[in-house]
């Protein structure tokens, strides 16, 4: 019995170790296990940050490369750049040396003016006599006379005048230099004494004649469209000059003259410009010291900045176009025009001495105008892409509506001025004094 006893006394203890052993096993086993999930997290850890820095790695080399590419780039720009300015300054010295060579070239070639002598400008004016002076403007006294047997209007500057002889130096070159239909003939100077010789023009100004000065008829309208077309192609004329186009600066119809015929001439070229052909395109601008002109008549852009280009000119036409069809004052004439069109009275506007406007062409001929007079440069038409082929066409509606009217066959063109003449005549006193040019 003490033997049994034993027995299962040795069998518990037993039991109990190897239920301790077992127990230690299995702790010593989640322990393990414990670790290797922790081992095996930061092997993932591990893994991703190798991965995430291989990546940042690679984003490194990337912006490396591309700032290279960049440097590269800037460099070829450069020397591009560097190119570019080599090529344009090369291309400006000899555009320069052109010039010259074309100015000297034109220098030689032009045709000399006549020169008077005081003597001869004296007696022709017989001393400046009141009775032969038929004008006075910002330039001097004009006088009527009568030179080589042709009547002559003499232009004599004032010695008061601090810019009369830059002036009077301006307007010698410019129209000695010129010749065009629509461009008022200069035939003779006396340097000396400041006297410049022009074709007389019978019909005086346009502003004269828009506001029946003297009582005189009113233009009828064909002849007005003809009138415009013949200023925008002389003012092309002036903008396509080379080797230096010129801007006149002070267009406006107290200096459009109308012959005896009715035909019109760009006259007072004494503030004109010749602006350099590398900056008078329609973006460029050549910079002046200050602007010149004649109040509501000069480009607002070109009064602000002093940049003129042969835009300005552009504005004042605007402004003298719609002169045309409404016999106007030029002040606030855009405004009074565009409430006209948008509130559907345009027809009261128009001139109501011509009592046969065409208004369907009259609206195209204002909204053309209104086009010109925009205030920023950029948003006025070109004269020679937009400006001149719209005027054309409406010139030539004109010629076809005379045509219909008056004649029953093909007229010629001396046949065309005198019917305008003949027209625009009726009703004029034979007393009427004589016109300023």
């Amino acid at each position: 019995a003490e033997l049994e006893e034993e027995m299962k006394r040795l069998k518990l203890e037993l039991k109990q170790t190897l239920d301790m052993y077992n127990e230690t096993c299995r702790k010593q086993a989640r322990e393990i296990d414990h670790l290797k999930s922790e081992e095996a997290c930061k092997l993932e850890e591990a893994k991703e940050a190798q991965v995430a820095a291989h990546a940042m790695v690679e984003k490194e080399k990337q912006k490396c490369k591309a700032a290279l590419e960049v440097a590269r780039m800037a460099q070829q720009i450069a020397e591009l750049e560097s190119q570019k300015r080599k090529r344009v300054e090369q291309k400006f010295l000899h555009e320069a040396e052109e010039m010259k060579k074309a100015q000297d070239a034109f220098a030689c070639s032009t045709i000399p003016y006549r020169r008077y002598s005081i003597d001869e400008i004296e007696a022709a004016t017989n001393y400046f006599s009141n009775s032969k002076k038929i004008g006075e403007g910002g330039y001097g006294p004009v006088y009527k006379a009568y030179l080589d047997h042709t009547a002559v209007a003499i232009k004599v500057l004032r010695s008061d005048m601090s810019q009369g002889q830059t002036q009077f130096q301006q307007e010698l070159d410019v129209l000695n230099r010129l010749r065009h239909p629509n461009v008022v003939l200069l035939l003779g100077a006396c340097p000396e004494y400041g006297c410049l010789v022009y074709e007389y023009m019978e019909n005086g100004s346009l502003e004269d004649r828009l506001f029946c000065k003297n009582r005189s008829p009113p233009i009828p309208w064909p002849a007005r469209f003809r009138i415009a077309a013949e200023i925008a192609a002389a003012l092309h004329f002036f903008h396509r000059s080379r080797p230096e186009p010129i801007v006149h600066r002070d267009l406006k119809p107290a200096n459009i003259l109308l012959d005896t015929n009715y035909k019109s001439k760009i006259s007072d070229v004494g503030l004109a410009r010749l602006v350099p052909a590398s900056v008078s395109d329609s973006v460029t601008q050549f910079i002046m010291t200050s602007a010149a002109g004649t109040f509501c008549y000069i480009d607002p852009e070109y009064q602000q900045t002093g940049m003129l280009n042969p835009k300005s000119d552009i504005y004042s036409l605007g402004i003298m176009l719609l002169q045309i069809i409404t016999a106007r004052p030029p002040m606030g004439l855009t405004h009074h025009v565009e409430r006209s069109i948008e509130k559907g009275n345009f027809d009261d506007i128009l001139d109501p001495s011509v009592n046969d406007w065409p208004l369907e062409e009259a609206l195209s001929f204002a909204k053309l105008a209104l086009k010109c007079c925009e205030l920023r440069r950029k948003d006025r038409p070109d004269l020679g892409s937009d400006i001149l082929p719209e005027l054309e066409r409406l010139k030539d509606f004109a010629l076809d509506y005379r045509r219909r009217g008056r004649f029953t066959s093909r007229p010629t063109s001396s046949q065309e001025s005198l019917a305008v003449t003949e027209e625009v005549r009726r009703g004029i006193s034979d007393n009427q004094s004589d016109k300023v040019p």
